[in-house]
């Protein structure tokens, strides 16, 4: 199909301006069921029967303004998804059946601006089913499954899947619908886990890849962008999009994890791997990507099991848990979740133990009150019975430590008087000022010594002091060339703080550790947290972010980009076929060639998230946040496990 051949550009959607301008013809207008007519038919009986009839006959006459009236209708349902008017009055089986016509009549999709109707189309189906349950039934019944399954399987290209993918995820997401998506629940599953994990691949080798813009798909640089911008626009909109394709994928496979179906499917070794990768970018806000899945996987049996025998699934959860992402929490649960499982305890605790070590002085976290406490719970039970079996000593020491943080020294300092503990507070902060000086001089193996002092003479509930002091012990373990310990330290001193992940200083101990490490996405994450304590602490109107701050998120925002990987991948096939095709010597130009356009193509990204050309709605919606969704299904799962909190 060459799609290439449609240069029209892209219809202006029907907003109230420009609908009063379409709805006033300059002859009168001999269609009686002309849409933009009927809108403004003043007599309400008279337009539902018009409106009803011209949804009835459109799949089956050919007229130019179709694709006018559909971008009216997508505008409308964006902006008036609850309103029951077009639903009631068959929009559904229109839009299903316009849908199939694309499919299946190639001459008529190719004809004037047909091409844009299947997107259309399966947009304002998942605009009007998003919220109201009636709606999606209403759907369903008029045969929209069927279509849009098509355009999940890639029958057009990936633009289309976006949308289809969106709309069957609203359907899946309602139980008195669920069971209608289901009957195509194996291929769905596949498909949804293929699309998950290879969705920025497609979008950046067909479209952001693609450098002479003459190449890209017309009618796809017209969604996107709606004519507006250029390139580098384009590709910020297709990133959004490549993002919003990898969560919404997630999100039907969700609907089906969270009841329990197709876990073997989805706990497929590989599948798994790739979902540790898989956040959306700094683009994505609203969904837990990744994550989300594995911590419903966590709450079935055979998901804890196979996700206890992924080392990289572990370390990922535990650099996640120890992260100042969004998700962090998440991460948290999930290793509690196999720790808190007998069968899966002992696989999982010496790696889980050495992160979660760290996080047990965390107050509140996700809406979560004594998140510490139920760590150390967690990592306590059966601790004596239990303790003979660890076989590394780094582990036991540290449930030995916790042991003695959470029971020995708070009984101990249960006894101590108020002044008790300021003569401690004051014999610690004359350890910490040696500690400085030793630093000053360049003493940094002494300067540590003196902060693990002090740490130990510390008072646990003087957390202000003991927050300098594993910062300041962790700024030696940078000059040490230790980044775990460093790691481990801030990670404890943020935990100390209030609001957590709120100390600067260890933000960006932290992010330099992680970096250290060649951990990207979590260096990221903990700069541009320290940016933003930066930017809220200052007071003058010109605030300037730290030239070595704005050096690392750039460094860090290049290596972790969404397309990084594909990128790197078509990189390196670009070279094998160059070496194939001419030989090492040409070979080694081309290199350079590839390598120069990949660094024009990622010169001054920003942190501009795309045009704001197509406003969607939150990846969930029904039954109240993503976020509030997952804690309901927590909360009954934990019923049926008996997992202590």
């Amino acid at each position: 199909m060459n799609l290439h051949k449609k240069k029209d550009k892209l219809p202006i959607p029907l907003t109230s301006t420009t609908a009063n301008s379409m709805q006033q013809p300059k002859e009168t207008c001999s269609n009686l069921n002309c849409f933009f007519c009927l809108m403004k038919e003043p007599e309400s009986s008279i337009r539902r029967e018009g409106l009803a009839n011209c949804f009835k006959e459109m799949p089956f006459t050919n007229d130019h303004e179709h694709v006018l009236v559909l971008s009216g209708l997508w505008n409308i349902a964006m902006t008036q998804p609850d309103d029951p008017e077009f639903p009631s009055l068959g929009i559904f089986n229109c839009m299903a059946s316009l849908i199939q016509r694309g499919l299946i009549d190639r001459d008529w999709l190719l004809r004037d601006q047909n091409l844009y109707i299947p997107y259309y189309a399966a947009h304002v189906i998942g605009s009007y089913t998003m919220n109201k349950v009636e709606f999606a039934e209403k759907a369903v019944d008029s045969g929209v499954i069927p279509p849009l399954m098509e355009l999940f399987r890639g029958k057009m290209s990936w633009v289309e899947q976006r949308v289809a993918v969106r709309a069957l995820g609203h359907l899946a997401s309602y139980e008195s619908t669920f069971e209608s998506v289901a009957k195509y629940e194996e291929e769905l599953v596949n498909l949804a886990m293929d699309l998950a994990s290879n969705c920025l691949e497609v979008v950046y080798v067909n479209y952001v890849g693609v450098k002479d813009k003459s190449k890209r798909l017309n009618y796809h640089c017209d969604l996107l962008t709606r004519g507006v911008g250029g390139m580098e626009m384009e590709n910020r909109k297709a990133e959004e999009w490549a993002s919003q394709i990898q969560c919404w994928s997630l999100y039907l496979l969700n609907c089906f994890a969270i009841k329990e179906r197709s876990i073997n499917l989805m706990c497929e070794k590989e599948f798994l791997k790739d979902l540790c990768a898989m956040w959306g970018g700094l683009v994505n806000h609203s969904s837990a990507a990744g994550v989300g899945l594995i911590r419903i996987l966590c709450y079935t049996e055979i998901g804890r099991k196979r996700i206890s025998e992924s080392p990289e699934v572990i370390e990922k959860l535990c650099n996640l848990s120890r992260s100042s992402d969004d998700w962090q929490y998440m991460g948290i649960d999930c290793l509690r979740l196999l720790l808190n499982d007998a069968d899966t305890r002992n696989k999982v605790i010496h790696t889980a133990t050495l992160c979660l070590a760290d996080l047990i002085e965390i107050r509140t976290l996700g809406g979560k009150t004594s998140v510490g406490e139920a760590i150390a719970k967690t990592l306590l039970t059966d601790f004596r019975q239990t303790k003979s079996k660890i076989v590394d000593s780094r582990v036991e020491r540290a449930l030995e430590e916790i042991w003695d943080m959470k029971v020995e020294r708070r009984r101990k300092e249960k006894r101590l008087s108020s002044e008790n503990v300021e003569e401690k507070r004051v014999l610690v902060s004359l350890i910490k000022q040696q500690g400085n000086h030793s630093f000053s001089v360049g003493e940094i193996e002494e300067a540590l010594l003196k902060y693990t002092e002090g740490l130990e003479l510390c008072p646990m509930r003087l957390r202000k002091d003991r927050i300098v002091l594993y910062s300041n012990r962790a700024q030696c373990h940078l000059l040490l060339n230790d980044p775990d310990s460093a790691i481990s330290d801030t990670t404890r001193a943020l935990s100390l703080s209030t609001p957590v992940n709120s100390h600067s200083k260890s933000l960006w101990r932290r992010s330099q550790a992680y970096d250290m490490k060649g951990l990207a996405k979590e260096s990221l994450m903990d700069c541009l947290m320290f940016v933003n304590r930066f930017i809220g602490s200052e007071t003058t109107k010109h605030v300037k972010i730290p030239y070595y701050a704005a050096r690392m998120i750039t460094k860090q925002m290049e290596i972790s980009w969404l397309f990084a990987i594909a990128r790197s991948k078509t990189a390196s096939d670009h070279m094998d076929k160059a070496k194939q095709a001419d030989g090492d010597n040409e070979a080694s130009s081309n290199e350079d060639s590839n390598f120069e356009m990949l660094r024009m193509m990622t010169k001054n990204k920003a942190f501009a998230t795309g045009l704001s050309t197509i406003v969607e709605e939150p990846l969930i919606r029904k039954g109240g946040s993503g976020r509030g969704k997952l804690e309901r299904s927590k909360e009954r799962k934990n019923a049926a496990l008996a997992v202590s909190q």
